[in-house]
């Protein structure tokens, strides 16, 4: 059963996905928690290097995403099942703690970051803390698809 899951700060997401590492999880989902922080990561990492040119196809659809769709997930009701640009999906065999430390990199990366961050192909330029809360609330949204196991009953990767 999916959880309910409301993190403000990215710092928050990487304890969770810590946390979820240390624990054990289970899946109530389509992804595991390294698929998760792998895709999440991808996404930081666009945000501050730079998206493909070609995701600026959506520029003409992105006053409408932004009013629609941008609202609904930052208070955390984000749609289930939304495709995602094939770069940003995970492949299946990846291994849990190296991408969990590969996602608290990218967010240190993210909040060390000075520069300029790149528009969001849908939702377009936003405010650092803004697009902090953006990436918060993507966690919030993959996270919530991965609940606590009983100690017993831990799994193993």
């Amino acid at each position: 059963m999916r959880r309910s899951l409301h993190l403000v700060k990215l710092a928050d997401t990487v304890a969770e996905s810590k946390r979820l590492l240390q624990s054990g999880y289970q899946k109530n989902g389509n992804w595991s928690l390294g698929q998760i922080c792998r895709h999440l990561r991808l996404t930081i990492d666009a945000n501050v290097n730079g998206y493909p040119k070609w995701m600026s196809l959506a520029l003409p659809i992105r006053p409408v995403m932004r009013w629609l769709l941008l609202p609904r997930l930052l208070r955390g009701d984000s749609p289930s099942g939304i495709k995602t640009a094939s770069i940003f999906v995970p492949q299946n065999d990846l291994n849990d703690a190296a991408e969990v430390e590969l996602f608290a990199t990218s967010v240190a990366n993210f909040l060390n970051h000075d520069g300029r961050l790149f528009p969001h192909p849908g939702f377009g330029r936003l405010s650092k803390s803004q697009f902090e809360h953006f990436h918060a609330a993507h966690a919030s949204h993959h996270l919530s698809f991965l609940s606590d196991v009983d100690q017993d009953v831990k799994r193993a990767d």
